[in-house]
């Protein structure tokens, strides 16, 4: 998985935010914010982690069951691949 092209991660005002940039701003009319959890998984699909890679990476950082992290994983991709966001 990845980062669809002109989705980009910021700080503003202390808040991780994804923004469109160019031809994703039709995709998207507003901005996601994300939490910590939120801003390393992001990261992870920058460099084209697949879904067990990011299920395996919360449940290391948070000390939490892998099954309940690859349910965080598909509430926190479901909206992304909806919007086109993530491929």
């Amino acid at each position: 998985m990845k980062i669809t092209e002109g989705f980009i991660l910021r700080k503003v005002a202390n808040e991780s935010v994804v923004m469109p940039i160019g031809v994703a701003s039709a995709k998207l009319n507003g901005i996601i914010k994300l939490n910590a959890s939120g801003v390393m998984l992001w990261n992870l699909l920058k460099d084209g982690a697949e879904k067990a890679d990011l299920a395996d990476a919360l449940a290391k950082e948070y000390g939490i069951e892998l099954l309940q992290a690859e349910k965080d994983v598909e509430a926190f991709l479901a909206p992304l691949v909806k919007i086109g966001c993530v491929e």
